[in-house]
């Protein structure tokens, strides 16, 4: 028995697809870092700080990774314990620290960088950029909506 094609296959196929694109850019990101001993969200943290003098806090961090904010007490010991940043205690807040890139951590992003940047570029190729930039619009608006959907679920419960 054969069944009717619902409105939304297609846009279920894009959501798988855009999972299994996520996937793939991930194990890349982990083959690529791994020759810097350093994981994709290493890297994020690392980049993160690049272009904040005065750090950030650990707060701050978990805000603005792409990774859950759990993991960033494990994330900032692990660098720091490499030298690749420092924490620094935050002026009139004994229990808080800024988080800041050591000229360690600023040597290995600019070897890092050139290269990532490089590859990041080939995997938009074919792409032009009028459609890159609708697509990150479009991307940005499903995550708003994947948000939306979970505070509501929160407040079903």
């Amino acid at each position: 028995m054969r069944t009717a094609k619902r409105s939304s296959d297609a846009r279920y196929q894009a959501l798988l697809e855009l999972l299994r694109t996520a996937d793939a850019l991930w194990n890349a990101s982990r083959l690529f870092f791994a020759q810097w001993n350093l994981s994709p969200s290493q890297f994020n943290v690392l980049n993160l700080l690049s272009d904040q003098p005065r750090g950030l806090s650990q707060i701050e961090l978990g805000r603005l990774l792409i990774t859950h904010r759990s993991n960033v007490t494990g994330l900032v010991d692990r660098l720091e314990k490499r030298d690749l940043l420092a924490r620094h205690d935050a002026a009139g807040d004994r229990r808080a620290y800024r988080v800041l890139l050591t000229n360690a951590g600023s040597k290995l992003l600019q070897q890092v960088l050139p290269v990532y940047h490089a590859l990041a570029g080939r995997v938009w190729d074919g792409t032009p950029d009028a459609r890159a930039r609708q697509l990150a619009k479009d991307l940005a608006r499903l995550g708003r909506n994947v948000e939306r959907m979970a505070i509501q679920r929160k407040e079903l419960l």
